[in-house]
């Protein structure tokens, strides 16, 4: 009798191939421990496993973070969010032989950014290539029914309360997507950046193992939440240099930490920053380059650029552009450009607002050495995650 035919009948078993292993094991070993790197390494090999499946077996664009923002996560929490349509699904893999619960970090049920409304149970097994998904719940149910465990802090939910026929959530997806599948989670307390630094120079060290189970759970949260603090959290546990000021990556020497954080170098013409209309174009071939920084957005299915522009280093004069990518593309009304404080406060003329389809949103502004800013954009664009710039 084969494998295969010892699984429940509505079991998904999806099989992966040696190659999906070495490539895993691969981008694995960057991690800071031991556990940290067979985490990174088994959430990897189901999401390469389980992405091909989504996509080919429902219509909705399915939609993943950048492969650093995952490696930053899975450092630190077991567990993938996805993007399914307008629905979350978070896979929960592990290796456990024992399929009578689910047990899902706190960190997917209680952080409220990063929520599912559905949470998958993967067993991964690496030794004959395939994950089996053996169930599904939400987060309404993990928390109205599931258990609370201090210990590990996470939820968990027996197997009879779990949904094990997939084909359930696909047709719940296709004929209820108004479906209930969410509670209301408390908001974080806020954070400082004073407090954020303070927590990152001490879960950096990697003799803390388990960083997660070092501080109360609502610090731990609000550290991790923003992109950046996490990103500059694992490079401390990895030992990695810090990520540096918008200043040091305008230098060509540090080009590959400015993509690592999704930021390229490009080159601009000081004269026409600002300028517009077709009176300028003689003059950009003559005027002379200089460096600014630029991420690749995307804003309802349509391609943006995101600029920061030093207009006067010595005296701490910056702009941030935000234009269309598509050819003779406008920015739609009602779309804002807006900068925050570190500790994501406004500040007098702190952003800007289409109130008719233009060629750009800008903001100028002058900071002090050492100062940050967050930035946001109106609509919100895919997989964006707030980062601080320092600067």
């Amino acid at each position: 009798m084969s494998d295969l035919a010892l699984f429940n009948p509505t079991d998904l078993v999806l099989e992966f191939s040696d190659k999906i292993k070495q490539e895993a094991w691969r981008d694995s070993q960057a991690a800071a421990t031991p556990t940290s790197r067979w985490q990174v390494y088994l959430n990897q090999v189901a999401l390469s496993a389980v992405l091909p499946w989504l996509r080919e077996e429902q219509t909705r664009a399915v939609k993943v973070a950048s492969q650093a923002s995952l490696a930053s996560i899975w450092e630190v929490v077991n567990g993938t969010s996805l993007a399914v349509g307008d629905h979350k699904l978070v896979i929960i893999p592990s290796e456990a032989d024992d399929l009578s619960e689910i047990r899902v970090p706190q960190e997917w049920v209680d952080l409220p950014q990063w929520t599912g409304d559905y949470y998958l149970a993967v067993q991964v097994n690496l030794d004959d290539n395939y994950v089996r998904v053996w169930g599904y719940t939400t987060h309404q149910k993990l928390k109205t029914v599931g258990q609370y465990q201090a210990s590990d802090r996470t939820y968990s939910l027996t197997e009879d309360h779990l949904i094990t026929d997939l084909d359930v959530l696909l047709l719940a997806w296709e004929l209820c997507p108004e479906e209930v599948t969410q509670v209301e989670v408390a908001a974080l307390p806020a954070m400082s950046a004073t407090q954020a630094n303070n927590l990152i120079q001490r879960l950096g060290n990697v003799d803390i193992l388990l960083p997660r189970m070092a501080i109360p759970f609502q610090f731990w949260a609000a550290l991790i939440k923003p992109e950046s603090w996490r990103k500059r959290l694992v490079q401390q546990r990895r030992g990695l240099p810090v990520k540096g000021s918008v200043v040091e990556w305008l230098k060509t020497e540090v080009a590959n930490v400015v993509e690592e954080f999704g930021w390229r170098q490009v080159e601009f013409q000081p004269s026409m920053v600002g300028a517009r209309g077709a009176n300028n174009v003689i003059d950009e071939f003559d005027a002379p380059s200089e460096i600014a920084l630029a991420k690749q957005l995307t804003i309802a299915n349509q391609p943006y650029e995101l600029k920061i522009i030093p207009l006067d280093l010595e005296d701490g004069l910056w702009r941030f552009e935000l234009r269309s990518l598509a050819l003779g593309g406008l920015i739609p009304a009602g779309t804002i450009l807006r900068l925050l404080t570190e500790d994501l406060e406004a500040f007098e003329g702190n952003e800007d607002i289409a109130t008719t389809a233009v060629e750009e949103l800008a903001l100028e502004v002058g900071l002090e050495a050492g100062e940050g800013l967050v930035w946001q954009v109106i609509p919100t664009p895919e997989n964006y995650e707030p980062e601080i710039l320092k600067f």
